[in-house]
């Protein structure tokens, strides 16, 4: 211990990687290539057939266009957003941290509160309708197919809005202001600096935001199980709520598992093609 003091800092967390993620994932690559349906122990090899078969669900084909539409909307209004509050955040001089951590409050806040707190607050009847209702507009936010995702992506860019924001904060406290002082010292507008200076030095933070982003849109689940649970007419049904449903509802758990395979190995390549295209060496 006294000759490898860093492999006891970190040996309690690679146990626990080891215990709940490593054995689990190894376990459902196992019974990916069987049938199984958790009660019993018996387990039939039936080779590569759960992949084909996942590939041949058109519940997959839907969570996966699903999956980019609300990719779409998120990915976006969480970047723009995010980036606008932490450029808030960083010309305020006192009490950063108390606004900083005001934001960040939605981030801890608990999925399923939050979701039935906008279901109720998005309804037909609930208060923003009621609100639109005075100027003659109502919204079916969660009622009208083309638009269901869209609203549950809405929500989810609350949530996440502190955090990525702390993420473009400490960017922008990285920058040097010497940069800003030579460029303005050179005639630069504010525009020029941002364009030319911010943002290239935030390509850290915008890397590290779009991979967040990207995983999540492929691993929702709370809020459309919670608010629309999966429709109206599969419009929110997503990979995470199929993987639920086929392995804990109908009890087909290799199935769930060669479902779940795919859906990291799709999301692996979008995250790959992200940084390939996205992160640059800022060295």
């Amino acid at each position: 211990m006294s000759k490898y003091p860093g492999l006891g800092l970190v040996s309690l967390y690679v146990i626990h990687t080891i215990i709940f993620w490593l054995y689990p994932f190894l376990w459902g690559v196992v019974i990916a290539f069987k049938r199984w349906n958790i009660i019993s122990p018996d387990k039939e090899f039936i080779g590569l057939s759960n992949f084909i078969g996942v590939l041949y669900d058109p519940l997959f084909w839907i969570s996966f266009k699903n999956s980019l539409y609300f990719m779409a909307v998120y990915v976006p209004l969480s970047i723009v957003s995010a980036l606008g509050v932490a450029l808030l955040l960083s010309r305020i001089k006192f009490l950063q941290s108390f606004f900083a951590v005001g934001y960040l409050m939605s981030y801890i806040s608990a999925g399923v509160a939050y979701s039935i707190v906008f279901s109720l607050l998005f309804s037909g009847d609930g208060l923003i309708n009621t609100w639109l209702s005075k100027i003659n507009i109502t919204i079916p936010w969660f009622s009208d197919p083309d638009i269901a995702m869209a609203s549950i992506a809405m929500i989810v860019v609350w949530k996440y809005l502190g955090y990525y924001s702390l993420i473009f904060l400490a960017g922008l406290q990285a920058i040097p202001e010497s940069l800003y002082e030579s460029a303005s010292i050179d005639g630069a507008s504010e525009r020029v600096k941002f364009f030319k200076i911010t943002v290239p030095l935030l390509n850290p933070s915008f890397t590290i935001v779009l991979v967040f982003a990207v995983m999540l849109s492929f691993n929702i689940f709370t809020e459309p199980y919670m608010i629309t649970g999966g429709g109206p007419l599969d419009s929110t049904q997503t990979f995470v709520m199929q993987i639920y449903h086929q392995t804990f509802t109908a009890l087909h758990a290799g199935y769930g598992s060669s479902f779940a395979i795919i859906v990291a190995a799709i999301s692996f390549l979008f995250v790959y093609a992200i940084r390939k295209t996205v992160e640059r060496d800022m060295a």
